[in-house]
């Protein structure tokens, strides 16, 4: 698809980005992350672990990078949220305009928030003394909007601020909304990512239930990214990193039904490629998100089939390096992209990420990578 097509159509673009994984702090880490040595949750102190592998970010910077102010407070969730937020709009941050500051907004993607502090403040109403003499310092972030909030407050937006809940499918869900509020005019640009913190609560949760393959990591991260319109960064003469040519969603059978499923992933991506007006055999590269995920891996490749007539000849599998971040899994997918763990070709390639959630939704998106790979400098 041409450039001028793309700006025909209002297609959208990612300008910046902004990472925090159990392997760095930008998305350049994610390709040399075959000699990383993955941390340990030390933030869990001694609370009971299930015994699987678990992948955490290191301690977090968050004085190096916010300053000392108003962050002893914040809980994991906010904090992971904040940095990666502070890295994709570094690029921007000199820009204090109040009209630059009122046209751009924040979405995040999430589970439910917090699990952490969700599930300990939920606790206090019923071991305290009446009346729920709970520790009310666990209250905002208790909240699952907090993180967005804590975004916008520290960087001045007074754009569109939202959250947005759809399990394993956050990042998606969000940039859909985001790139929906962008067309319609409520915003020029939005600040865009999705958010797990790894907690004893998820990671019991991945236990208990067997969602997940014996040798599986629950690992933690969040990925921000600033998302414009083309035509916008080309008036600018500001290339982008990678340009998002369709956004589809769907919701199918659930997995009880795992043909009918496999048919919905294959729908979901036809009709994303008739939307970015590309072809089956022109992607070269797909990033997944159901690795490791009993029962959904073997669904999501099945779909992809249907849906291009084969498997690209790159598969991105970014869960094998980060673990199991569940509601940010589609940012570490499109990080993966961004940060060159898949070779670009000579000039630029195109590019599926994929999904599917037990619910039997699906989500997909076609992007356009531009070689050589750019990597993120920032951190």
């Amino acid at each position: 698809m041409n450039n001028s097509s793309q700006v025909a159509r209002g297609m959208m673009s990612i300008t910046s980005s902004g990472l925090v994984s159990p392997v760095g702090y930008d998305v350049a880490a994610l390709e040399c992350s075959r000699v990383v040595t993955h941390q340990a949750p030390t933030h869990l102190g001694t609370e009971s672990l299930p015994p699987r592998p678990m992948w955490a970010a290191s301690d977090l910077p968050v004085e190096r990078f916010l300053g000392r102010k108003g962050v002893s407070h914040l809980d994991r969730t906010t904090k992971l949220g904040l940095i990666a937020a502070h890295l994709a709009f570094a690029d921007f941050a000199e820009d204090s305009s109040e009209t630059f500051r009122r046209r751009t907004g924040v979405v995040m993607g999430t589970s439910t928030g917090s699990i952490r502090n969700t599930s300990e403040f939920s606790r206090e109403t019923l071991v305290q003394d009446r009346p729920y003499l709970v520790n009310p310092r666990l209250f905002p972030s208790s909240v699952m909007n907090c993180c967005a909030g804590q975004i916008a407050i520290r960087n001045s937006l007074r754009g569109v601020n939202a959250t947005v809940a759809g399990g394993q499918l956050s990042m998606i869900h969000a940039l859909r909304y985001a790139m929906n509020a962008i067309r319609c005019g409520h915003v020029d640009r939005l600040l865009v990512g999705a958010v797990e913190e790894l907690s004893a609560q998820s990671a019991w949760a991945w236990h208990r239930t067997r969602g997940l393959a014996d040798e599986a990591a629950v690992g933690e991260g969040c990925g921000v990214f600033m998302v414009e319109r083309t035509v916008d960064i080309a008036e600018a003469n500001r290339p982008p990193l990678i340009s998002i040519l369709s956004c589809e969603v769907g919701t199918y059978d659930p997995l009880t039904n795992r043909d009918g499923l496999a048919s919905g992933v294959g729908e979901c991506i036809r009709r994303a490629l008739i939307q970015a007006g590309v072809a089956a055999n022109e992607i070269t590269t797909v990033a997944i998100g159901a690795t490791h995920q009993r029962a959904l891996s073997d669904v999501e490749l099945d779909g992809i089939r249907r849906g291009l007539g084969g498997i690209p000849p790159t598969v991105v599998e970014i869960k094998r390096t980060v673990g199991e971040c569940f509601s940010a899994n589609g940012a570490m997918q499109i990080a993966a992209l961004l940060g060159g763990v898949a070779p670009v070709g000579p000039s630029s390639d195109l590019c599926l990420v994929t999904s599917v959630g037990y619910d039997g939704t699906a989500v997909c998106l076609v992007l356009q990578r531009f070689g050589p790979p750019l990597h993120d400098s920032k951190g």
